[in-house]
């Protein structure tokens, strides 16, 4: 019960992860949630930070593709400087954004991971498209109003999920430090 809830990997941050910890788990394809997870809610542009994650997973043929429930306009301002292609309204808990992806990804489920910061929706998704997730850790403390209805419910989740020993009180650094 509730194995749909529970992420493959739990880390700190998206930025933690490397091209080579993506590969030796044969993930060629990167699916990331766009709000808290590569940049703040409330801010229209990434960091410096960002843009040298980026880089790194270009430099190693891992494509990034932006799976989000936000409008096309939110999206597209972001992800048009950075060239990143994206899936707007992708109607995130369904797997239907995610498949659609994986689509333009031209790629296997075993190749790909949905990385985001909430269970309610990024783990959700991943799990009803068949693919690995990795839930990281919010970038920042507030968020969007509609988002706060899914942290009220999503706080109790995960309490119950770590009482259940389903899902872990530790973020990893790294995918293998579960």
């Amino acid at each position: 019960m509730f194995t749909w809830l529970k992420p493959t990997w739990m880390l700190e941050s998206i930025f933690d992860l490397t091209p080579e910890d993506l590969k030796s788990q044969g993930i060629k394809v990167v699916l990331t949630d766009l709000d808290n997870t590569l940049i703040a809610w409330n801010q229209p542009s990434g960091s410096s930070r960002l843009t040298t994650w980026l880089k790194q997973m270009e430099s190693a043929a891992i494509p990034v593709i932006i799976v989000s429930n936000n409008s096309r306009a939110r999206i597209e301002s972001f992800a048009a400087p950075l060239n990143l292609p994206f899936v707007a309204r992708a109607m995130k808990p369904l797997g239907v954004g995610v498949k659609r992806a994986m689509k333009v990804a031209g790629s296997k489920n075993q190749e790909v991971a949905l990385i985001g910061d909430q269970l309610l929706t990024d783990v959700m998704a991943a799990h009803s498209a068949g693919i690995r997730s990795i839930l990281v850790k919010p970038l920042v403390e507030s968020d969007a109003w509609n988002t706060k209805i899914n942290r009220f419910f999503e706080k109790r989740l995960k309490h119950y999920l770590q009482k259940k020993n389903l899902l872990s009180k530790n973020w990893g650094k790294k995918l293998n430090d579960r």
